[in-house]
């Protein structure tokens, strides 16, 4: 079928549309910039790629309308994240891009209609476990307000499939964001072992996950995906066991940890050159998340994710391939 793939400049709607093609289907491409997609592609594995595409901006209700009416369904996979403090317009991407996507498309009767939100809407959870039906957050910081109010909305249409990925790691990123990031400046600057922790998803195991959404006749469905749970401490011990090296680590109290977040906030504001991707967005979602119930979701699709040693792995190796890292940084993983 001819799906329209939003964002597919960034991280996951370029692994998808790749992973979308593989499983034969047409994908069509709604992006605002097609150089940056273009690159994004080739990072995730797809550098001839010739599918159609559409050049305009999610906020545009009318362009979007455009691209969709050429299509049989949808994959809603342009965000922007601001938890590391890229000073993204949240709302307009995250809420009024969402509604021109969603909305048109059950308008026009596409099926499936596909959205990809994120855990982050549970965060900070009411239980040690997170499940589909776990209850939405009322997160302080401006991404997760952003992302649940543009979740109430896709929840009250008819026939939204949404699914919530954890923490994405894997190659080809166009720009570090998130957890990437976090890896990097574990690597070289050393890992913050504090309370919490954090899922970890191969982004290629997403993108596996969401082409196997694409059958239609199936209705509203919502899968949650969190990826491989670990602790703060047990990432910096993984990362050591692969790379040889013996990272730094430093033991911070929960409420000096928010304190030195929000002190970073501060002096980015003021232009400080703060390269530690750390802020007080980041530091409540580390100091909070818990594991996830992922097991209905994968039964339910046929995946299986593959083990995060290969995925920590191959983002190491890419980050130093693509000079975010050094070959020393990476240890034993250098080839």
């Amino acid at each position: 079928m001819r799906v329209l793939v939003t964002g597919a400049s960034g991280f996951v709607g370029a692994h998808a549309a790749v992973a979308l093609a593989q499983a034969g289907h047409e994908p069509h491409l709604l992006v605002r910039d097609p150089a940056k997609a273009a690159r994004s592609l080739t990072g995730a594995g797809a550098p001839d790629a010739d599918w159609p595409l559409h050049r305009a901006d999610i906020r545009d209700a009318a362009a979007v309308r455009d691209a969709l009416k050429g299509c049989d369904a949808v994959l809603h996979a342009a965000a922007d994240m601001g938890v590391t403090g890229h000073g993204a317009d949240l709302r307009g991407s995250n809420v009024v891009g969402l509604r021109n996507v969603l909305d048109q498309a059950v308008e026009l009767r596409l099926d499936p209609v596909v959205h990809v939100s994120t855990v982050a809407v549970f965060v900070p959870p009411a239980g040690p476990r997170i499940t589909p039906d776990s209850p939405l957050a009322s997160p302080r910081n401006a991404y997760g307000r952003s992302k649940v109010e543009g979740e109430r909305h896709a929840r009250s249409l008819d026939g939204v499939t949404i699914v919530y990925p954890g923490g994405l790691l894997g190659p080809g990123q166009p720009r570090l964001d998130a957890l990437n990031e976090g890896f990097r400046a574990g690597a070289r600057s050393g890992w913050l072992v504090i309370p919490g922790g954090v899922g970890i998803l191969d982004v290629r195991d997403l993108a596996a996950a969401l082409a196997r959404c694409f059958t239609p006749g199936q209705g509203a469905r919502r899968y949650l995906i969190g990826g491989h749970f670990r602790t703060w401490g047990e990432l910096a011990a993984l990362c050591a066991d692969l790379t040889g090296r013996r990272p730094r680590t430093y033991r911070l109290p929960t409420g000096l940890l928010r304190a030195v977040a929000t002190a970073l906030d501060g002096a980015k504001a003021l232009g400080a050159p703060v390269a530690y991707p750390l802020t007080r967005d980041a530091a409540d979602i580390m100091l909070t998340m818990v594991p996830t119930d992922d097991t209905p979701a994968l039964e339910a699709l046929g995946v299986t994710l593959r083990p995060v040693e290969d995925t920590v792995s191959d983002t190491l190796r890419w980050l130093c391939a693509e000079g975010h890292l050094d070959r020393r940084e990476i240890g034993r993983l250098s080839p």
